[in-house]
C-alpha cells in the first residue's frame, strides 16, 4: 500500500510541477505578445510621422526589404520592396500628393511570437480631396524588429470617402 501512495504523490507532484512551467510559459508568451503589439503600433506612428512630414524612404523603413515584400491594390499586386517603393514614389511624388495621413480603427493580432497582422481605415486630407479605405498587413519580426511583409490596401469609391453615400 506504502508503494502506492509514493507514486500517486509523486505523480501529483510531478504534475504540479508541469503545470507551474507551463504557466510560465503561457505568462511569457502573453507578455511577448503584448510587447508585440506595442512595438507594432509603435512602427505604425513612426511610419505616419514620416509620411506627415513627406519623408516617403523613412516611411518604407517599416517594410520588409526584401524581393518577396507585397503590395496589393486596386491596380493589382506589386511585388519586391524597389517596387513597392517606386509605386509611392510615382503615386506620391511630393509632400503636397501625400497630404496628411491618419489611421483608425486599428486592431493589431498576433499570430505567433514573430508573425502578426494588423488592420485599419486609413485617411488622408489633401488640398482638393480626402481619400480613404482600408487596410491590412502582414508583419514578420526579424533581429532589427517588425516589418510589414504584405500589405493590402484599397481606397473607398469617392462618394464614401467625401462622405456622402
Amino acid at each position: 500500500m506504502l508503494p502506492k501512495i509514493r507514486t500517486a504523490a509523486l505523480i501529483l507532484l510531478l504534475a504540479a510541477m508541469a503545470s507551474g512551467v507551463l504557466s510560465r510559459h503561457r505568462s511569457a508568451l502573453a507578455s511577448t505578445t503584448r510587447g508585440g503589439e506595442a512595438e507594432i503600433r509603435a512602427l505604425l506612428e513612426m511610419q505616419t510621422a514620416a509620411w506627415n512630414r513627406g519623408d516617403v524612404d523613412a516611411f518604407l523603413s517599416g517594410y520588409w526589404k526584401s524581393d518577396e515584400t507585397e503590395f496589393a491594390g486596386a491596380n493589382g499586386l506589386v511585388r519586391g520592396w524597389q517596387a513597392v517603393r517606386d509605386r509611392y514614389v510615382r503615386n506620391y511624388p511630393d509632400a503636397k500628393a501625400m497630404g496628411r495621413l491618419t489611421f483608425s480603427h486599428l486592431e493589431v493580432h498576433e499570430t505567433c511570437a514573430d508573425a502578426a497582422y494588423a488592420i485599419g481605415q486609413y485617411q488622408l486630407e489633401r488640398e482638393r480631396d480626402r481619400p480613404a479605405g482600408i487596410f491590412t498587413l502582414n508583419f514578420r519580426k526579424f533581429p532589427e524588429g517588425w516589418r510589414i511583409v504584405a500589405d493590402h490596401t484599397t481606397a473607398f469609391p469617392e462618394a464614401a470617402a467625401s462622405g456622402t453615400r
